[in-house]
């Protein structure tokens, strides 16, 4: 490479990172996207110019192919769907590493140790992240089972794999013409059984930190593949996505309480029992969860609620001058952000003062709320941090918790031995009032009972959310 492509490679990893940090805010997120995407543009036309590949017909039929495939997902591609697709993106780049690294391995030309031990690099991690992420996809798109999948000796299994994928990439280093075919096929065996077992045994508690992950995972097969071709700009920009990668797993993991380690290993994300506590009816009786009536009806969550609950929440409604309102995945199955945004308008139109609390895993992806919420046009100065809003809960006269469950459990504080003991949650518990819209009063996807539902503050509005925030904008309306 010459020096004036080193220069341009520079400028365009630059160039991405400052797109990076304008997907920091909501009001530039859209320009950092196009810096990026024109950035990766300029990266492969500057590459195609190194590599004197602009007169190959077979490149440019494959680019085409590629843009009429973004084109299509972008289009068709529902923003519910948005963590699937992220998913299978994440699965495309580490396929490609992969592909880069098979190529290289079966290439007949003189190669040294340092590229070939990059090249069984690539391909393991590349595959481990295809694999890991057409799981995932498939998990999110319920195309899978979105239980944990554990299976036995787990720890031992993943372990072996690794080992033996570890042992391969060694030996065909040292001495390639040893079974090179074998050795290959191995560590690309190895590498889509590490992907599918370990993503497997994820459940819904755990996909953030599982999204993130295969982030940087992809990223840093791109990057070991660039080096292994000798392309300093696939490095940079690899390494780009991986340590924004890792870094976002780790804010999951402290969100979350887990260690990476006992996640990889099958350690965490047990599921325990689902069956709910009995609940009192406010009138005396004391009748397990399935029995209560379901739909669209308001049901006392405390055994002391007000015995007309519609009166009840109308007058929180009325009431309330500072109001949070906690988004989580079930908002997103309900697609009910724009009436989520709709009954804040609402009651900021009555003097209320209205933000938003963030778990940083709410969702199935990392940002999965922000996405929503902003394409409801919700200002990003009012979606505060758990750290920003945990304080505030105790002086905050309404919280709405709309289809969230785990992130709100106090059981994280108390329940020892569960899955969510010890992750830090939202406090809404502290808060005067608070109304959950929540589809039923089941435990969440890590199988914890939520005792939120206890509370005498607590009334919770069962059924879908886009039905049940009908019925609170309703209440909320100057009509009403």
């Amino acid at each position: 490479m010459s020096l004036l492509t080193y220069a341009v490679a520079a400028v365009l990893a630059l160039t991405i990172l400052y797109g990076l940090h304008l997907l920091s805010s909501v009001k530039t997120a859209v320009r950092g996207n196009i810096l990026c995407a024109l950035a990766m543009t300029v990266a492969i036309l500057l590459t195609m110019h190194k590599d004197q590949a602009f007169t190959s017909p077979v490149l440019w039929a494959a680019i085409a192919a590629g843009m009429a495939f973004g084109l299509f997902l972008s289009n068709t591609v529902k923003m519910i769907q948005m963590p699937q697709l992220v998913a299978f993106l994440h699965g495309l780049g580490g396929g490609a590493a992969a592909a880069v690294g098979i190529m290289f391995l079966l290439d007949i030309g003189t190669q040294n140790a340092f590229e070939r031990s990059n090249a069984c690099l690539a391909l393991a991690t590349g595959m481990m992240t295809i694999a890991g992420s057409f799981v995932a996809a498939g998990k999110l798109h319920q195309l899978l089972p979105q239980k944990p999948l554990i299976l036995p000796k787990h720890s031992t299994i993943v372990v072996t794999i690794l080992a033996v994928m570890c042992a391969a990439s060694a030996l065909h280093t040292v001495a390639p013409n040893t079974l090179p075919l074998f050795i290959i096929f191995l560590i690309f065996a190895t590498g889509t059984a590490f992907g599918i077992i370990v993503t497997m045994r994820v459940g819904g508690a755990d996909m953030p930190i599982t999204i993130s992950l295969l982030n940087a995972l992809g990223g840093t097969s791109a990057g070991i593949a660039g080096f292994t071709v000798g392309d300093p700009l696939l490095v940079a920009i690899g390494g780009i996505i991986a340590s924004s990668g890792y870094m976002l797993t780790r804010i999951m993991c402290r969100a979350m309480n887990r260690n990476l380690i006992s996640i990889l290993l099958g350690e965490s994300s047990v599921v325990f029992s689902t069956t709910a506590p009995a609940k009192n009816t406010g009138q005396g009786d004391s009748v397990p969860l399935q029995e209560l009536q379901r739909g669209d009806v308001l049901l006392p969550a405390g055994g002391n609620a007000a015995p007309d609950n519609n009166v009840t929440v109308s007058s929180w409604l009325a009431s309330a001058k500072k109001v949070i309102i906690v988004p989580g995945y079930g908002m997103a199955l309900a697609q009910a952000q724009h009436k989520v945004k709709q009954l804040a308008d609402l009651l900021e139109g009555r003097g209320a003062s209205v933000s938003y609390a963030i778990h940083p895993v709410a969702g199935r992806m990392p940002g999965h709320m922000n996405v929503l919420l902003a394409e409801a046009n919700v200002d990003y100065e009012h979606l505060l941090e758990m750290d920003v809003v945990n304080p505030m809960f105790a002086e905050t006269d309404l919280v709405l918790v709309v289809g969230a469950n785990d992130v709100v459990n106090p059981s994280a504080m108390e329940a020892e031995g569960t899955p969510t003991y010890g992750m830090p949650i939202l406090r809404a518990d502290q808060a005067k009032h608070v109304i959950v819209c929540n589809y039923d009063d089941m435990p969440g996807y890590a199988g914890v009972e939520n005792i939120l539902y206890n509370r005498d503050s607590v009334i919770l509005l069962q059924g879908d959310a886009a039905n049940t925030l009908d019925q609170l904008i309703t209440m909320a309306s100057p009509s009403s």
